[in-house]
């Protein structure tokens, strides 16, 4: 029976792995390690949350005493714990450089010392800043451009240098946009898709065409379990779906799947250091025999519904912080 330690577990991408995890395999256990800060949510794990075979631990990735009691008998290191709001990051980065930084540090310091077998650091395509045309290939130099991805890209090459200075078993992912369920309605496709329902403004960083490659969560979760059993140690691994959309597109979709009025299009100043393109190849994922299974649209149309039929997890969280925090970033024009 193999042992998987999950940070970041109660967040958007983590607990959707966790499930993926436990639909897939009946001979696991998972530990999840999360200090719950403003997007981790139990309740996105509330179906499982009395397995046996599944263990819910609040801490810190950065304190070393809890990661160390953990880690003794894991057998894989699944590291999706970090601060990921571009836009949090430029109020407050210190707390970005922490835990994306030091607490990977503390992470990859006791899987070495307990000789854990694969540790698997979740980056981002964002590391590689802004690409007008083509696709960053994993080789390509990382132009971080906000200190989010700045503080990725420090996680991102920290965990590189345990595998070449100590024989460390890591693999480093580097995943396009997220969307699907159980996302912290911050982020552009919940935050439009909720609004929308609410018949609230839908706000438009700029002109609205920054682009961007758009993945299901559940093809994410499905492409981080194949590397990790199939990737070589040492390895950076380009996840994508295939889907590169401008945030105007993106909100005409929703608009449309709601039977919603364009009129809730609104434009906002644009945001300090707001990349215009991202895009990644994964040719290289793509060789090992991985490619996404849900096709965009359909994919779309299942988050649409699930927020549709969902209203009670997304409500409790827009009626607090969440609406104080927009009111002070967006300046309407």
């Amino acid at each position: 029976m193999k042992k998987y330690l999950v940070t970041g577990g109660a967040g958007f991408i983590g607990s959707n792995y966790i499930h993926y995890l436990f639909e897939k395999y009946s001979d696991i256990q998972v530990i999840n390690l999360d200090k719950l800060t403003y997007a981790g949510n139990l309740e996105n794990l509330r179906e499982i949350e009395n397995r046996p075979d599944y263990q819910f631990v609040e801490g810190d990735i950065c304190d070393e005493k809890i990661v160390d009691d953990l880690m003794k008998d894991v057998d894989y290191v699944i590291n999706f714990a970090a601060e990921s709001h571009v836009d949090r990051s430029i109020g407050s980065p210190d707390d970005f450089i922490k835990t994306d930084v030091y607490g990977t540090f503390v992470l990859l310091e006791s899987a070495r010392k307990y000789k854990i077998k694969k540790f698997v650091q979740i980056s981002t395509d964002e590391v590689y800043g802004s690409i007008e045309k083509g696709s960053f290939v994993e080789t390509d130099p990382l132009m971080p451009s906000s200190p989010y991805s700045a503080s990725k890209s420090g996680a991102d090459r920290l965990a590189y240098s345990y595998f070449v200075t100590y024989d460390m078993p890591v693999l480093i992912t580097r995943c396009s946009n997220n969307f699907g369920q159980y996302q912290y309605p911050e982020k552009l496709i919940p935050l439009f898709i909720t609004n929308a329902i609410e018949d609230k403004k839908l706000p438009i960083y700029g002109d609205g065409k920054n682009v961007r490659d758009w993945i299901y969560v559940l093809d994410h979760c499905d492409a981080v379990d194949f590397i990790l059993h199939n990737g070589k140690n040492g390895e950076v691994y380009n996840i994508g779906g295939g889907n590169e959309r401008n945030n105007l597109e993106i909100t005409e979709l929703i608009l449309n799947g709601l039977g919603k009025s364009k009129n809730l299009m609104t434009f906002v100043e644009d945001r300090l250091g707001h990349d215009r393109r991202y895009s990644v190849d994964c040719r290289k994922l793509e060789s090992l025999g991985w490619r996404p299974k849900y096709e965009f649209s359909k994919a779309m149309d299942l988050t649409i519904d699930w927020y549709k039929n969902n209203q009670w997890w997304w409500k409790k969280i827009k009626s607090g912080e969440y609406l104080d925090y927009y009111k002070k970033q967006y300046k309407m024009k």
